[in-house]
């Protein structure tokens, strides 16, 4: 095994183990906000939890960005 060779995989490791971590950060976030902020109307709320709970980062990515903009602007929350 090389010298330093070791050391990389600490550094790897310590990498994506802080992505995961802001990842799951991110997901709770949008969880919580979509739980707390999205109107009770119709079926909207339960199926946007639904998405962001069984997709995990990706559901969140897209609530983030196609849905809670489009609230913010018609709610202004």
């Amino acid at each position: 095994m090389l010298p330093g060779f070791h050391g990389l995989h600490l550094i790897f490791l310590f990498f994506f183990f802080g992505i995961a971590i802001l990842g799951t950060i991110f997901w709770i976030w949008m969880l919580i906000d979509c739980a707390t902020k999205e109107p009770a109307e119709g079926s909207n709320k339960i199926v946007w939890i639904l998405i962001i709970l069984f997709t995990h980062f990706i559901g969140a990515l897209i609530y983030y960005t196609v849905r809670r903009p489009e609230r913010m602007r018609m709610l202004g929350y």
